[in-house]
């Protein structure tokens, strides 16, 4: 790789941070960990995303968004990949992307439940307190298994009474 594409894949991959997720608009794709990857090609830039999910209404938009604002940014030629393995994990959801989701009032998958770590593997055991995102409490309650998309699922704190949504764990 020449001095001249890296300097381009750098400036790529600083463009990719303020394409915002449609439907959570305070992450960006990188935040996300959506983008898996971008490729200098001799045509231009390939640039890899991975949704959050097979069915997530939202990648459309997203890959258009990412063409339009790298090609806005003079990188262009851009085109998308889908890669769909590995499958896209919770666990790609970058540590400032996870403060933002709390800043925005959505516990972040696994990091929102009390007493886990961020990478603590799935296991099927009874449901374990999911921490408010506004006030701090493990006194929460799940009122729908799904939120404003099916990504997510809906609770409400008991201590300061207010809903919020949670990153289901992948």
């Amino acid at each position: 790789m020449s001095v001249n594409a890296a300097s381009r894949n750098e400036a790529a991959w600083a463009v990719l941070e303020t394409v915002l997720d449609p439907e959570v608009p305070v992450l960006s794709v990188r935040d996300l960990g959506i983008v898996r990857d971008v490729i200098e090609r001799e045509d231009g830039l390939e640039v890899v995303l991975t949704p959050t999910y097979s069915g997530c209404p939202a990648t459309e938009v997203i890959e258009r968004n990412v063409v339009d604002a790298l090609e806005a940014a003079g990188l262009g030629p851009v085109r998308t990949r889908t890669q769909l393995a590995p499958a896209w994990t919770t666990d790609w959801i970058s540590e400032d992307g996870r403060r933002k989701l709390r800043e925005y009032g959505i516990a972040s998958p696994s990091a929102g439940v009390v007493g886990a770590s961020p990478s603590v593997a799935i296991r099927i055991v009874p449901r374990t307190p999911i921490e408010c995102p506004r006030c701090g409490s493990g006194d929460t309650e799940r009122l729908s298994a799904f939120g404003a998309t099916a990504c997510k699922a809906l609770y409400r704190c008991r201590a300061c009474r207010e809903p919020f949504e949670q990153f289901k764990p992948i």
